[in-house]
């Protein structure tokens, strides 16, 4: 009998929840703990990861002088996209207002947590970490950041000295991945224990709001497709019919596993195929998989500005802005692990005082928000490969030739 995948296992769960909250309410809501449990697996995963794969990402790529004219290009380009995807997803959240009406609770944890507005001033302030070892315990994401974006700088500067902690943070982040889907192989009981509380709690009426959460999700990603990256595409002058053969096959692997590693290889091969010289795609490629995420950018802006909708928490627009940098940075630590977003947003979540139940809420959906904005992010690493190679003055119709 073929194995049923992890993703399956999640839907078959939140229909399980869905059915237990509509039947059995009391008990659906005692089950409470069990997600819970989960959600304090993926809060322990935050600071070691992003320790990790930031500071290995920056000091093994984040030198200008390393990565030379095509690495700024590539950078330069990965920071313009991502952008527009934060803000388009901003845009799109606030429009649309798909959290109103869920009334999230903070948990028991969270009570204590202080709900003071903060100024621009404040936040820019509190955004720069006294201790490091205090950020890691209360998951400040914003703190993290600064601190590891200075540490990954100070190491490449360092150079071959430093060799042994960039060497400590790699394995460190390989760790985190592999604990990382241990975690996630807890999803389904979570997920159903999650739905389960909620429609137990609230009702069917929830499903009404994750409804529009996953239609703003769809609609916001479609829109960057064809708006951006096609806008883009006719920008630079890429054969859009060859692009789209190109990146077909890869999109559709992303699509149906939920992971960008699992597209990596035939992406690759295709963007060498449609005409990429293969030194640029050997390095925009693995380099897009950090730093270029437009998919799973989009999906964090959407996610966190939900569930302070959702909880009727009114964050100035200077806050959202403060939300989006956080989020743009630490955008850059998430591999191509499924569901790796997820341990993003709690940290978000955390840094920025609302209720960790969003995660829970937005987990019984997730898998079907992983497939879309996944594939997203094969599309943009795709198209920046060959953006990259136009800057460099390659031509496409050249190398078609070449291989007829």
């Amino acid at each position: 009998m073929k194995k049923i995948s992890l993703t399956a296992w999640i839907f078959i769960a939140m229909a399980s929840g869905i059915a237990i909250g509509i039947a059995a309410p009391k008990f659906a809501v005692g089950l409470a703990p069990v997600s819970d449990i989960f959600l304090r697996l993926i809060k322990s995963i935050v600071a070691p990861l992003l320790f990790g794969t930031l500071v290995a990402g920056i000091a093994g790529t984040g030198s200008v002088k390393a990565m030379g004219r095509i690495g700024v290009k590539a950078i330069v380009y990965f920071e313009l996209a991502t952008t527009v995807a934060l803000f388009l997803g901003l845009g799109m959240v606030n429009l649309v207002r798909p959290g109103d009406g869920l009334h999230l609770q903070p948990s028991a944890t969270e009570v204590n947590v202080p709900k003071t507005q903060m100024d621009f001033a404040q936040i820019l302030e509190h955004a720069f970490p006294t201790s490091i070892i205090d950020s890691m315990a209360r998951n400040d994401v914003l703190q993290l950041v600064v601190f590891c974006f200075l540490f990954g700088a100070a190491c490449a500067a360092v150079g071959a000295r430093a060799a042994p902690v960039v060497t400590f943070c790699e394995g460190l982040s390989e760790v985190m991945f592999t604990y990382t889907r241990y975690v996630m192989y807890l999803a389904p009981f979570g997920v159903g224990a999650a739905i389960a509380v909620t429609v137990g709690s609230k009702g069917l009426g929830v499903l009404v709001n994750l409804g529009k959460l996953v239609a703003t999700m769809y609609v916001s990603l479609i829109i960057f497709v064809i708006v951006v990256l096609g806008g883009i595409m006719v920008l630079c002058k890429i054969p859009i019919k060859r692009w789209i053969t190109a990146v077909r096959e890869p999109w559709l692997l992303a699509f149906s596993t939920a992971s960008s590693e699992a597209a990596l290889p035939r992406a690759m091969q295709n963007m060498e195929t449609f005409g990429v010289p293969k030194h640029i795609v050997a390095f925009v490629i693995p380099t897009g998989y950090s730093f270029n995420l437009d998919g799973s950018t989009m999906y964090l802006a959407l996610a966190s500005i939900f569930v302070s909708q959702a909880a009727g928490i009114q964050m100035p627009f200077g806050e959202q802005l403060m939300m989006m940098l956080t989020l743009m940075l630490t955008s850059k630590g998430v591999a191509a692990v499924p569901r790796a977003s997820l341990v993003i947003l709690a940290g978000t979540l955390t840094s920025f005082h609302l209720p960790l139940e969003g995660v829970a809420v937005i987990l019984g959906v997730d898998a079907i928000l992983d497939m879309a904005r996944t594939s997203v992010n094969v599309l943009g690493n795709c198209l920046a490969c060959a953006v990259v190679a136009r800057w460099e003055g390659y031509t496409f119709e050249e190398a078609e030739v070449l291989r007829t």
